[in-house]
């Protein structure tokens, strides 16, 4: 189980909402979010309700504005609990919709995908065991978004606005 609390202002200030798994709605709880703590487990929280728009990892730790957990504005409106996945990390690349074009395997972490595949964009994924986390840009940074195991056909599946990934990293610290 896990622990997040949500505080409307900077430093832990002003109302807050405290929550021990998923939340698909905020906006009736708080007005804002400024500050965070999450004093267990790691989370994916949302822009948007219902896990839509900018999404963003936080494990346990404090963050005493939206800028230390790289958000770009004070509105947080659902949560999702991480939970480990059994097995070993696998996931298959693909650079076409629908699983067309290049396959290319990923076990561990890649911090430049055009480094490593000499590609920019991915457009569809096949994630055969753990969660990751695609970035749009090199070394970990930029728009983030969770990819659980499952099929991916094209990019919108899993929340981009585009087929651009930079980076791509393992979620292991539960």
């Amino acid at each position: 189980m896990g622990k997040i609390i949500f505080y409307e202002d900077k430093d832990y200030g002003g109302r807050h909402f405290e929550c021990n798994g998923d939340c698909t709605d905020m906006l009736g709880l708080l007005s804002r979010c400024n500050s965070i703590k999450v004093t267990c487990g790691c989370f994916m929280i949302y822009e948007k309700p219902n896990y839509t728009g900018h999404q963003y990892y936080l494990c346990r730790g404090e963050y005493p504005d939206y800028n230390r957990w790289m958000g770009t504005n004070d509105n947080i409106n659902s949560c999702h609990i991480l939970s480990s996945v059994p097995g070993s990390y696998n996931m298959r690349l693909f650079e076409r919709i629908e699983y067309g074009g290049q396959i290319m395997d990923l076990m561990d972490d890649c911090p430049s995908v055009m480094d490593r595949f000499h590609i920019n964009d991915i457009f569809s994924c096949n994630v055969k065991g753990g969660n990751w986390l695609f970035y749009e840009h090199p070394n970990y940074r930029g728009r983030m978004y969770l990819i659980k195991p499952g099929y991916y056909r094209r990019f919108s599946e899993w929340g981009g606005r585009s087929a651009r990934v930079g980076s791509i990293r393992r979620i292991m610290d539960y």
